[in-house]
C-alpha cells in the first residue's frame, strides 16, 4: 500500500513539474537562450492575457509584465521598408541599446529579414534580462482599400497566407522565397519562447471597413474552436476569423498558444467622440470586446491602440475630456481618453504606439503643447516621459514608443507635395515630421563634418573655401557654404567689432528666369539679381527666410488652388517685389460639435516656419538645441538650412521646384546649383557677381547614428515603471 501511494505521489510531482518546463528554444540545433515556459503537457505558453496585464511565467508562478516597448521600422536611410535592408549588425546593436534603456519589449509590424530573428536570439542567449517580441502581421492596406471589402476572396486568401508564413518563421521553420516589398530567406532561428503575442493588421482605413460592415449586413456569428463573437460587425467577424486562423494554426502545427490582439487607433476606437468636426474621423467602431476567446484558449487576447495626443482633432476640442484631472492634480486630456478607453475593455489594453518627432516642422498643434513636431530633442524625451506616465498611472498593459529609429521615407501631408516621393530615403527632411519620431537619429555623414557651435575649424579643417562679403568694414566680411543629407550650412565672418550687432541677408537664386530685384526691406538690388530666397539675419529674434512670392508654394498651393487664403492681386506676377515668410499649414477651417449644441469655428490654421532660432546645435554640448539654426562664436556665425525651405524637392539629384505658375506644384527640374550673394542687412553694392555653390549629387546616402536626449530621458522613466503603479 505505501509503495502504492509512493507511486502515486511520483506521477503527482511528475505532472506539477511538467506546469514549469525549461525549454531552450532559440535554435533547432539545441543551442538558445533558456526561457521559462508555462505548460501542461498539451500546450506551450510564453505569456497570457490576464485582467489588466499580459502575464509572463517566472519562478513557477504567473506575473504581470508591463509593456515597456518600442516599435521598431524595417527602413534606414538608402532604402524604402520593402528593400529589408537592415544588416544582422545594425540590428545586434540596436537590440544592446533597447536593453540598456530598460525596455522589455520590441514591436514589429511585419515580417523582418532572417538576421532580425537571429540577431534576437543571439542577444537573448547572454542578456541578463530578455527582449520579447510582438510579431505583426501585415495586410496589403491598398489591396483592401481598392476592393473596399474585407472578405474579397484575393486579400482574405493572402492576409491568411501572411499569418502562417509568420507563424512559421517564428518557429524558425520557414523558407521565404523573394517577393517584391517584402524580406525573404531561410528562418531557422526559433525565438517562440519569447514572442509575447500577436498583432494583427494596420490601422483600419474607416471607408473601407464601413463598406465591409455595410457589404455584410446579414452574415451570421463567428464561431471558431478558438474565438467567437457577438453582436459583431461584419469586420469584426473578418478579424475573429483571421485571430482564429493564427491561434488554430500555431496550435495545431506547434503546440503553443500566445495572447492575440489586431492594431486599431483611435479612428475606429469604440468610443464616440462628439467634438470631433470630421465625421470621418469616427464614422466606424471596430470593438474588441465583440471578439471572445473561447476557453480552449488560455493565452486569452488583448487590446492595441495607437494613440497620439495630437490627432484626430477632438483631443483639442473635446471640454469633457480636457477637463479630467490625471494623476498629478493636472487637467490632461491625453490621460482622459486613455482613461475612457480602459474602462470600456474588458481586456488589457495596450497603447501600441505613442509619442511624438523631434523634427523641425510641425504637423498638428496640440492644446496642450503635446505637439506634432517643432520640439527639440529634450522636449521630445519630456513629452514621451509625459505620455507614457499616463500610460501606466492609466493601468494600460504597457506602452511602444513610436519609434526606435528616425524614418526617412515617410512622408507628411503638409510637406509631402513639396518634395519627390521616389528620392525620399535618400536625404533626411527636417520639415516632415514624420521622419523624426525615433530614439536614434540618422545623422547626415558618416561621421559629422559641420557643427552648428560657431566653431569654424572644421571648414577650416574641411578646406573649404570662402567668397568675400558685399559688405563694409563694419559687417560681414566673407561667406563659405557647404552642404549634406539634411542642411545647406554657411559660415559668415564678420568684423570682430560688429560682431553680435550686424545684421546680413544671404541671398539665393536656384531658379533662372524669376525672382526679386529688391531685399525685403525694400533696399534695391543689381538689376539682374532674380532672388528666390532671403535669409535675413538680425539679432533681435527676428531672423527668418523669405521666399519671392511667385516662388512661394504655400501661397500657390492654398491661396490660388485651395482658396484656403486670401489671394493678392499681384499673384502670380514674376518680379512683383512682394517678399513672404515661409509657412506651414497646420488645419483646414473646423467646424466643431458642441456638446451644449452649439458649433464652434476655428479658421485655416498656419505658422511660419522660416524663422530662425538662435542655439548651440552640438549634440555633445549641454545646452544643445536640436532645433537651432543659428550659432555664435565672436566674430563667427554658422547658419544651417533645412534643404525644403529653400523649394529643393530632392537635392540628392539637384531637383529643384520649377515655375509654379506655369508647372504647379508637381513641376521640377534640375539645378546647376545656387547662385549666392551674402550682403549686409541695409547696404546693397550696386554690383554683385554671385558665387556659384554647386554640391555634388549621391546615390547613397551618408549617415551616422546617434542616441537622440529623449533617449536618455525615457530610460529613466523606464527604469523606474513597474506593473500596477
Amino acid at each position: 500500500m505505501r509503495f502504492r501511494y509512493l507511486i502515486l505521489a511520483a506521477v503527482a510531482a511528475g505532472a506539477v513539474a511538467i506546469l514549469a518546463i525549461v525549454w531552450w528554444l532559440a535554435f533547432p540545433s539545441g543551442k538558445g537562450q533558456i526561457a521559462e515556459i508555462w505548460s501542461d503537457g498539451h500546450v506551450k505558453m510564453p505569456a497570457r492575457a490576464d485582467k489588466d496585464y499580459l502575464q509572463v511565467y517566472r519562478q513557477g508562478k504567473w506575473e504581470n509584465f508591463l509593456i515597456k516597448g518600442v516599435n521598431m521600422g524595417i527602413s534606414k536611410p538608402g532604402y524604402f521598408p520593402g528593400e529589408a535592408a537592415i544588416t544582422r549588425e545594425e540590428y545586434a546593436r540596436w537590440f544592446e541599446q533597447i536593453g540598456s534603456m530598460h525596455a522589455n519589449t520590441i514591436r514589429v509590424y511585419t515580417i523582418h529579414p532572417p538576421d532580425f530573428y537571429e540577431a534576437l536570439a543571439a542577444y537573448n542567449r547572454k542578456a541578463k534580462e530578455p527582449l520579447y517580441l510582438l510579431q505583426g502581421v501585415w495586410t496589403e492596406e491598398e489591396a483592401l482599400a481598392a476592393s473596399g471589402d474585407a472578405f474579397d476572396a484575393k486579400v482574405q486568401e493572402d492576409f491568411h497566407a501572411e499569418i502562417k508564413r509568420t507563424v512559421d518563421l517564428i518557429h524558425g521553420n520557414a523558407d521565404l522565397p523573394a517577393r517584391p516589398g517584402h524580406a525573404s530567406g531561410a528562418y531557422r532561428a526559433d525565438v517562440s519562447a519569447y514572442v509575447l503575442g500577436w498583432v494583427l493588421g494596420v490601422e483600419w482605413d474607416p471607408d473601407m471597413v464601413a463598406s465591409t460592415d455595410d457589404s455584410h449586413v446579414s452574415a451570421e456569428p463567428y464561431q471558431g474552436r478558438y474565438f467567437r463573437t457577438e453582436n459583431a460587425t461584419a469586420f469584426e467577424r473578418w478579424l475573429a476569423d483571421a485571430m482564429e486562423t493564427t491561434a488554430a494554426y500555431e496550435k495545431d502545427r506547434y503546440g503553443w498558444e500566445r495572447p492575440i490582439s489586431f492594431t486599431n487607433w483611435v479612428t475606429t476606437d469604440l468610443l464616440k467622440h462628439p467634438s470631433e468636426p470630421s465625421p470621418h474621423e469616427d464614422m466606424v467602431s471596430v470593438d474588441p470586446n465583440h471578439i471572445e476567446s473561447m476557453p480552449a484558449f488560455a493565452a486569452g487576447e488583448f487590446a492595441s491602440y495607437h494613440v497620439y495626443p495630437y490627432y484626430p482633432d477632438f483631443f483639442n476640442f473635446d471640454r469633457t475630456l480636457n477637463a479630467y484631472v490625471d494623476f498629478r492634480g493636472e487637467k490632461n486630456g491625453y490621460a482622459g481618453y486613455l482613461n475612457r478607453l480602459r474602462k470600456a475593455h474588458g481586456m488589457p489594453v495596450l497603447i501600441a504606439e505613442f509619442g511624438v518627432p523631434s523634427s523641425r516642422g510641425m504637423t498638428h498643434r496640440n492644446v496642450n503643447g503635446l505637439n506634432q513636431g517643432f520640439l527639440n530633442e529634450k522636449e521630445q524625451g519630456e513629452i514621451d516621459a509625459r505620455l507614457w506616465q499616463d500610460i501606466v498611472h492609466e493601468r494600460m498593459a504597457g506602452g511602444l514608443v513610436f519609434t526606435w529609429q528616425d524614418e526617412w521615407f515617410k512622408r507628411t501631408w503638409n510637406t509631402m507635395d513639396l518634395d519627390d516621393p521616389d528620392r525620399r530615403p535618400f536625404w533626411s527632411n527636417a520639415q516632415t515630421s514624420e521622419q523624426q519620431y525615433g530614439l536614434m537619429a540618422f545623422d547626415p555623414g558618416e561621421e559629422p563634418a559641420i557643427v552648428l557651435d560657431g566653431d569654424s575649424s572644421e571648414w577650416k579643417k574641411a578646406g573649404i573655401p570662402s567668397y568675400p562679403a558685399g559688405g563694409n568694414d563694419r559687417g560681414v566680411q566673407s561667406f563659405s557654404v557647404t552642404s549634406d543629407e539634411r542642411y545647406v550650412y554657411f559660415l559668415l565672418n564678420f568684423n570682430p567689432e560688429a560682431a553680435g550687432k550686424a545684421d546680413a541677408a544671404i541671398l539665393i537664386d536656384s531658379v533662372a528666369g524669376q525672382g526679386q530685384n529688391v531685399l525685403p526691406n525694400g533696399s534695391a538690388l543689381w538689376p539682374d539679381a532674380g532672388i528666390d530666397f532671403a535669409i535675413d539675419i538680425r539679432q533681435a529674434g527676428e531672423s527668418r527666410v523669405w521666399v519671392d512670392s511667385y516662388y512661394d508654394p504655400f501661397e500657390y498651393q492654398y491661396g490660388h488652388l485651395l482658396h484656403l487664403i486670401d489671394e493678392p492681386k499681384d499673384a502670380g506676377q514674376p518680379g512683383n517685389g512682394r517678399w513672404n515668410p515661409i509657412r506651414l499649414a497646420l488645419n483646414k477651417p473646423l467646424e466643431i460639435p458642441d456638446r451644449e449644441g452649439t458649433d464652434r469655428y476655428v479658421p485655416f490654421e498656419a505658422y511660419e516656419t522660416g524663422k530662425l532660432r538662435f542655439g548651440n546645435g552640438d549634440p555633445n554640448g549641454a545646452d544643445y538645441d536640436s532645433l537651432a539654426d543659428i550659432a555664435v562664436r565672436g566674430g563667427t556665425m554658422e547658419v544651417r538650412i533645412p534643404w525644403q525651405l529653400l523649394n529643393v524637392k530632392d537635392p540628392s539629384t539637384r531637383l529643384v521646384m520649377a515655375d509654379l505658375w506655369k508647372e504647379g506644384l508637381e513641376g521640377s527640374r534640375k539645378t546647376d546649383g545656387f547662385r549666392l550673394a551674402v550682403v549686409d542687412g541695409n547696404e546693397v553694392p550696386a554690383e554683385r557677381k554671385p558665387v556659384l555653390y554647386r554640391w555634388d549629387t549621391w546615390e547613397q546616402p551618408r549617415y551616422h547614428e546617434r542616441l537622440k536626449t529623449s533617449y536618455g530621458i525615457l530610460k529613466g522613466e523606464f527604469e523606474r515603471s513597474e506593473a500596477g503603479e
